[in-house]
């Protein structure tokens, strides 16, 4: 058993630095505080010849100025811990996507090439990776400790996270929300191998089809090219008749619903708009969208969406 984690990511040592600083300054206060205590206590024991007559003149500079002190220290800290936890939700535009799907008992993986695994990462060192989270049944909790990320993975909901593993090694991954009977044993590895060693794996593991690839034959499938077009540039209605908005090109876009809202082509608002197509609906198209909800998985809605992604350099002329 080892007192000190490695710091396997760019963020863990600030990460480290943040949560010694909390406790420096947690400690300091609390020396202060019982510092007191002890000093007035021993200080007016019983059987001290202190006078106790006289009344102690009040210190208000004294007070002001550890009040304040404690203030500003306990500020900085929020300051800093959140300007730290925004950055952990940002991820670089040129990140690498993996989905991870919570399901008692496991973590099911799936790279954008279609590699899939259960309970096991495999990523490159030195690249920013983002996590695209979902749960299949209750809340779980994505935790690699030498990573220093935790976050919950909510079902009907997706969840991001990204980091850059700077180590390579194998870490533990666990899951640290009480999920079920079946929780201690929801464990697995995250794999950190260097460029070449990670294009290998995924050469070894590569399957017929891509994400996107599988996620054009789901399209067909669910009847997605009725509306959207086999391509997603529309279906073959007369421009007064238009059902459904253009899908190439619109990912990453910002999208005025109805309502008047305006939000952004995301991977969220995707899945909103297959399983709760009335919340999502754009401004200038009729509610004829169905609702896929408890009719699709969370996997083929992965592909799905892979497959919008794909369709974004095919904007129509």
């Amino acid at each position: 058993m080892t007192l000190w984690l490695p710091e396997a990511t760019t963020s863990a040592p600030e990460v480290d630095y943040l949560i010694l600083a909390l406790v420096l300054i947690s400690c300091a206060v609390l020396a202060l505080v019982f510092g007191l205590l002890l000093l007035y206590t021993f200080k007016y024991r019983a059987g001290s010849s202190v006078d106790r007559g006289t009344l102690a003149k009040k210190t208000w500079r004294l007070e002001t100025a550890w009040t304040v002190a404690t203030l500003l220290a306990f500020f900085g800290l929020f300051v800093w811990g959140a300007d730290l936890y925004v950055r952990l939700f940002q991820p670089p535009s040129d990140a690498m996507k993996i989905y991870i799907i919570g399901k008692q008992w496991m973590w099911k993986v799936e790279h954008p090439g279609g590699q899939r695994e259960i309970n096991a990462v495999h990523l490159p060192i030195g690249r920013p990776i983002e996590l695209i989270m979902t749960s299949e049944d209750v809340i779980h909790d994505f935790s690699i400790p030498a990573f220093r990320i935790k976050h919950d993975v909510l079902p009907g909901r997706y969840e991001t996270l990204w980091f850059q593993a700077e180590r390579p090694g194998t870490y533990h991954l666990f899951c640290t929300q009480l999920c079920g009977t079946g929780h201690a044993q929801m464990t697995g590895d995250i794999v950190v191998m260097s460029d070449p060693e990670f294009q290998k794996w995924l050469e070894q593991n590569g399957t017929s089809e891509t994400l996107a690839v599988a996620g054009k034959t789901l399209f067909m499938r669910y009847g997605c090219s009725g509306c959207h077009g086999g391509n997603g540039v529309g279906g073959s209605q007369s421009k007064s008749t238009v059902r459904a908005p253009t899908l190439a090109g619109l990912y990453g876009s910002p999208i005025t619903l109805a309502d008047g809202r305006v939000v952004i082509a995301d991977d969220r608002y995707f899945r909103d708009c297959v399983l709760l197509p009335d919340t999502q609906r754009v401004a200038g198209y009729p509610p004829v969208m169905p609702s896929f909800a408890g009719q699709i998985s969370e996997e083929d809605l992965l592909k799905i969406i892979a497959y919008i992604k794909s369709l974004t350099s095919e904007k129509p002329s």
